[in-house]
């Protein structure tokens, strides 16, 4: 599908994505698993490319998940240095496309190397005003809504503030995507139904769309079509058809 295919109304201001399959694909290529998450890369570049040719402002990729560190040592070091590598070679092409980078999850977690790369290129692409492009990396949703009631719990227990304070949207204020439009468009390749622990509070009434294609054969055309299937669907967040329509 092409972008002309695209309604220019009704684009998703945020488009978040678990990019799932890059083991698969590797054993399907018979090549070890680095391999998948390497030629992951250049669908993330692809996927970036699009949303910034549609207009979306906030695009959230699943980089690496809490659960991601029980993973075999090797394969957990071989992503760190992918993780390093793939930050130099893109900071470059992200500033041309005008693109600012954000990462939610526990930085603190990575090798001090990954931790002062992604530093850096938050800091490099902060002047940015097109696409956001946020990296979920040590990341969970259980983890964000632990963080956020802890964070509030601290202020109650200093006296800052009085339980009573505590709404929706001070909450909101508290998660890591503070600041951040909750997606309207969740999509999962490689043909598996799950939300594996990703945005649990911001998906609340957010679309969702399941690709069988594996991560490393994303592409832009593909993210086109999940954007068309987003367009025709009606949102009514708990409202009736007809409550919508009028």
């Amino acid at each position: 599908m092409n972008i002309e295919q695209v309604s220019k109304s009704g684009i998703p201001r945020h488009v978040a994505v678990i990019m799932d399959g890059n083991g698969r694909w590797a054993q399907k290529h018979g090549s070890e698993r680095i391999l998948g998450h390497r030629q992951g890369v250049n669908s993330v570049r692809s996927i970036v490319e699009g949303a910034g040719e549609l207009g979306i402002e906030y695009l959230t990729l699943y980089a690496f998940s809490t659960e991601n560190w029980d993973r075999p040592k090797e394969e957990v070091s071989a992503l760190m240095v992918l993780l390093i590598d793939a930050i130099v070679q893109e900071i470059d092409n992200l500033n041309e496309k005008n693109v600012r980078m954000l990462v939610i999850g526990d930085l603190c977690c990575f090798p001090k190397e990954v931790e002062n790369k992604l530093r850096e290129a938050i800091q490099t692409t902060s002047k940015n005003t097109g696409l956001n492009l946020i990296l979920g990396l040590s990341y969970s949703g259980r983890w964000d809504i632990l963080e956020a009631v802890r964070k509030i719990s601290l202020e109650v227990k200093s006296g800052q503030i009085e339980v009573s304070d505590v709404n929706e949207q001070f909450f909101v204020d508290h998660l890591s995507t503070s600041g951040i439009p909750d997606p309207e468009l969740l999509i999962r390749t490689s043909g598996e139904f799950r939300i594996s622990n990703f945005l649990l509070w911001q998906i609340a009434y957010s679309e969702f769309y399941f690709s069988n294609i594996l991560w490393p054969d994303f592409r832009k055309e593909n993210l086109f079509e999940a954007i068309v299937d987003f367009q025709n669907r009606e949102r009514r967040f708990g409202k009736t058809s007809e409550q919508i329509r009028n």
